[in-house]
């Protein structure tokens, strides 16, 4: 694949790392277009911009994600799109989550731009890295892959502790609408009541990371 003719997208509210990740695509693939994002808004006006980017290098902790709710609703929102986290949290359930929810790969923050470079060729080449710990897909990652990019949207809010008035002004549609999102979403997870879908979609977020070392 010429790097001519691909597009990459990283995500991550460090310039340093945005450029260290530049640096190695940039040396692995001469000619690609990187596109640079700090924030989870601007990551996704990123990708409707350009919806056939080759891949997504995605940070989960950088402002608007909440955790792994932000890589669900970019997958959501573009299916066809690889997404490959980079990210300084090492548990386990995170990196397990983060398959669940449609990462191609895991990277640690502390490999080195070759191996950053590697992955990201396999990736291109429709290879999954999926560790040992990532282990099976488990029911709650069943159940909210139902979930539409709008019903994300909806849940993210809900998350935040945003009533069904704030929810509709921030999407801009009528509160009749998310009232029927929100029916909608208890469904899909399985749940009676909001509180316990906010208690679901809080089992996404991540602990905090350590410093990054660059």
């Amino acid at each position: 694949m010429s790097g001519e003719t691909l597009t990459f997208l990283i995500a991550d509210d460090h310039p340093m790392v945005r450029d260290a990740l530049a640096s190695a695509l940039g040396q692995a693939f001469a000619g690609a277009t990187v596109v640079m994002a700090g924030t989870l808004p601007q990551a996704q006006r990123a990708l409707e911009h350009q919806p056939e980017t080759d891949a997504l290098l995605l940070d989960l902790d950088m402002p608007g994600m909440d955790g792994l709710t932000g890589l669900a609703l970019l997958r959501s929102g573009h299916p066809t799109v690889p997404i490959i986290v980079v990210s300084a949290a090492r548990e386990a359930a995170v990196i397990r989550r983060a398959y669940e929810f449609g990462a191609s790969a895991y990277i640690d923050k502390s490999a080195s731009l070759e191996e950053i470079a590697r992955i990201v060729r396999a990736v291109l080449g429709g290879e999954i890295f999926a560790p040992p710990e990532a282990g099976p897909v488990d029911s709650f990652a069943q159940r909210a892959a139902q979930l539409t990019p709008q019903q994300w949207r909806v849940l993210a809010l809900m998350v935040q502790g945003d009533q069904n008035k704030q929810i509709a002004h921030k999407l801009s549609v009528g509160e009749a609408t998310v009232k029927a999102h929100v029916t909608v979403i208890l469904r899909k997870l399985g749940v009676r009541s909001r509180t316990q879908a906010v208690i679901e979609a809080r089992s996404l977020a991540i602990p905090a990371a350590e410093p990054v070392r660059l």
